[in-house]
């Protein structure tokens, strides 16, 4: 019933096209904020590090949400 909907999610809850964007926007915000961001296992990054990545993604995504809303592009 629901496989033909037309952003169908992954057993984990993600569209599928969403993952690597967000995984683009992790890399481009690290880079931003000078944080050295492997490809791969992360674990030994300090966790402040990480929550300033998580965070500034979260604000960004509010951004465009808040965009996109109110109908404005940019």
């Amino acid at each position: 019933m629901y496989q033909n909907q037309q952003n169908a999610t992954t057993k984990s809850g993600m569209v599928p096209e969403a993952k690597q964007a967000l995984n683009n926007m992790k890399f481009e915000i690290a880079n931003e904020l000078g944080i050295n961001l492997k490809q791969g296992y992360n674990g030994d990054m300090p966790s402040r590090q990480a929550g300033y990545i998580g965070g500034y993604m979260v604000k960004r995504l509010i951004e465009q949400a808040e965009r996109a809303m109110s109908g404005s592009q940019k």
